[in-house]
């Protein structure tokens, strides 16, 4: 991973998907901080109001609006703001390309944040990523180019960001292992048998995060923990069996790396995603934060276990998705967003999404060596056979 940019003051954001968990957290960071960031451009997805009043407050110059059309009014409050509107699927794209940045904050999510990213590095943007498909569809592709434009690519998830923390001053030859911690999710400690049974709000309710529907519900499935493993393979450069997962329901130890001596370094604190994000806005700087801290002498227990890969087959999905490469992680990521989306909308029941995940990845024809255009027909593949396989 390159080193990111020295923090100047008013480091320049654009921030995709901003009325969202990670958006809102982003500029709650951005707020507490004025002298270091200013924001250039946001987005939503439908969530016009929740825009307007951070376009009132943050003066954005350009805003993105991907799910749904400005009524006239809205229109209106944008325009006397000044702010430059972008509008349908390509929205997210014009923004990467045509606002004024220091740094893209992805925190969309699901496959809409692969193009945008890439327009960014290809400008020579650092990015700030808290989308994980980015990587998960096209890894190779983005770190090429992150490498070309010589950009920094910034872990905002947790676990990416502890073993980025991790790293600091170590040797790449160096590493034996990473080790992603899981919090195992709403259904930890629940029978297999009575996954078929399991509603969208019993899903929806994480122990320890508080989060987006889709996430939450691919971190009751764990396929959230396989997606990460596939964006770690490319992160950092290590092969994805040398990445490990263990269930730590407290979520304090946010993800560790073992070193050839034995030694293993481990990040740890609150579940606060603001800590993470203020890493990535400000990195090479640690900045200074007002957030609560660990009370390390409060904690009663730390613990681990092993996850329960019969209850949870998306994490050996993942596995032989990154294991195969090509379109596989595409057609996989194409394949839980429909899956996804069939169960939010009670369509399936929760045990049914990996085994739709499963069919596509053994129907969806295999490339070895996919370009751009064949990773994005590849998830809107993925996306119809799941469709089809459920009318």
């Amino acid at each position: 991973m390159e080193p990111g940019k020295k923090t100047e003051p008013n480091k320049r954001l654009t921030i995709l998907g901003a009325t969202g968990s990670i958006g809102q957290n982003c500029l709650n960071v951005v707020s507490r901080l004025p002298q270091h960031f200013s924001v250039a451009a946001l987005s939503t997805h439908t969530q016009v109001e929740k825009l307007l009043g951070d376009t009132a407050k943050f003066k954005p110059r350009m805003v993105a609006i991907t799910g749904t059309e400005p009524d006239a009014e809205q229109r209106q409050q944008l325009k006397a703001h000044g702010v430059e509107i972008f509008c349908g699927p390509s929205a997210l794209t014009d923004l990467a390309e045509h606002s004024d940045y220091d740094l893209l904050v992805n925190a969309i999510v699901g496959a809409a944040g692969f193009v945008p990213t890439y327009r960014a590095l290809k400008r020579g943007r650092d990015v700030a990523l808290a989308n994980k498909e980015t990587l998960v569809i096209g890894g190779a592709h983005i770190m090429a180019e992150a490498e070309k434009q010589q950009a920094a690519i910034l872990p905002v998830d947790s676990e990416h960001s502890a073993i980025f923390q991790c790293l600091f001053g170590e040797e790449p030859k160096s590493v034996e292992q990473l080790i992603l911690t899981a919090s195992g999710g709403p259904f930890r400690q629940t029978r297999a048998e009575q996954f078929s049974k399991i509603t969208v709000e019993q899903a929806l309710k994480h122990p320890n995060w508080s989060m987006g529907k889709k996430i939450s519900i691919d971190s009751a499935t764990m396929m959230n923990k396989g997606l990460e493993i596939i964006e770690a393979r490319w992160l950092f450069k290590i092969a994805a069996d040398r990445i490990k997962v263990v269930i730590h329901p407290q979520s304090i130890i946010h993800s560790m790396v073992l070193f050839c001596d034995g030694s293993i370094k481990a990040q740890m604190g609150l579940p606060d995603m603001r800590i993470p994000i203020q890493l990535a806005l400000g990195f090479p700087q640690r900045l200074p934060a007002t957030f609560s801290r660990l009370d390390v002498a409060s904690l009663q227990e730390l613990t681990f276990e092993e996850p329960d890969r019969r209850k949870f087959p998306c994490l050996d999905l993942a596995y032989k998705a990154v294991a195969r490469a090509g379109n596989a992680p595409a057609v996989l990521n194409g394949a839980n967003e429909a899956a996804v989306d069939l169960f939010l909308n009670r369509k399936i029941n929760f045990d049914q999404i990996p085994v739709l995940i499963d069919k596509a990845l053994k129907t969806i024809d295999y490339h070895a060596g996919p370009g751009i255009d064949d990773l994005l027909q590849s998830d809107k593949a993925a996306r119809r056979l799941v469709c089809q396989a459920v009318s």
